[in-house]
């Protein structure tokens, strides 16, 4: 068996305030699922179509204290177990480490089961806790029941900067987490881990300052367009070009979970991001 998934993020909000986003069943409703019912000790569910598998819920609550959260999950017939557990880091800010039992990268990248979402799932679902907390809008959740994969997210920050942010081999590493290389030309490669990495989808469209598409393959093409007004920069993004009868999810929500850290990066001035060193399978931590 795998070992668990682990994420974690550092959160600007003190321990017990962290505590009420994960456990109130109306901020939940905000940031992470369409439905959530929680009465603990003996409750915690949320479904719904932002959820793997939401058409009802599947969680039981196995254990709920002032740190720590764990629930059973059942997802594709196996009981997954996730567990929030909450560390303070001073007095304003908290560090959640979340593991996640039963997944499996090579499911991720296979869209054999619905476990494979996990790893994305959580990364977009703590990056929307991060901007709950933070006071922004949270980013446009994945939609299990839709083929339809598109959203925006608007930048306090001018179109050229975003544009440089989004093309820039270095900016984009470092607002993502990991090394990407980036050759902003039609017939560029956009390499995920680096242009060593052995694999690199293929820029198909540019407008420089404007728009890039990038086909990454059996998952689509991932289309960016950008357009200002009042120094603020509309970042519209959509997949196109999949199975629709299997519908790249996992993919969709890394990129989604991505995108609240480019929005971070141009917003804060001293811009950290939320994310802590993890290993993630195929890829290496930018430096």
């Amino acid at each position: 068996m795998s070992e668990p998934l682990k994420v974690q993020a550092r959160l600007s909000a003190p321990v017990g305030r962290v505590r009420k986003a994960l456990t109130d069943p109306t901020e939940l409703r905000l940031w992470l699922a369409e439905h959530a019912e929680v009465e603990l000790p003996q409750r915690y569910e949320f479904w719904g179509r932002y959820t793997p598998e939401g058409d009802v819920p599947h969680q039981r609550l196995l254990h709920a204290d002032d740190d720590t959260l764990r629930f059973g999950w059942l997802l594709d017939g196996v009981e997954t177990t996730t567990e929030f557990q909450l560390t303070a880091e001073g007095t304003d800010n908290t560090v959640l480490t979340l593991t996640q039992s039963h997944f499996d990268f090579a499911e991720a990248m296979s869209g054999s089961s619905i476990r494979g979402v996990l790893q994305t799932y959580w990364s977009l679902a703590v990056a929307n806790l991060a901007a709950h907390l933070e006071g922004r809008t949270v980013l446009p959740r994945t939609d299990f029941t839709s083929a339809d994969l598109r959203g925006e997210l608007v930048i306090e920050a001018p179109a050229d900067k975003v544009w440089e942010s989004l093309t820039d081999s270095e900016q984009a590493s470092a607002w993502f987490g990991y090394p990407i290389g980036i050759e902003p030309w039609v017939g560029g490669r956009y390499a995920m881990g680096g242009f060593d990495a052995g694999y690199a989808a293929k820029v198909v469209d540019l407008e420089p300052g404007r728009q890039m598409s990038v086909d990454w393959g059996p998952v689509g093409v991932t289309s960016w367009e950008l357009a200002e007004s009042d120094g603020r920069t509309t970042l519209t993004f959509v997949q196109s070009g999949f199975d629709e009868a299997n519908p790249p999810y996992a993919a969709w929500s890394g990129t989604v979970s991505g995108l609240g850290e480019l929005r971070r990066f141009h917003e804060m001035p001293d811009w950290q991001p939320i994310w802590l060193p993890a290993e993630v399978p195929g890829l290496e931590p930018a430096n």
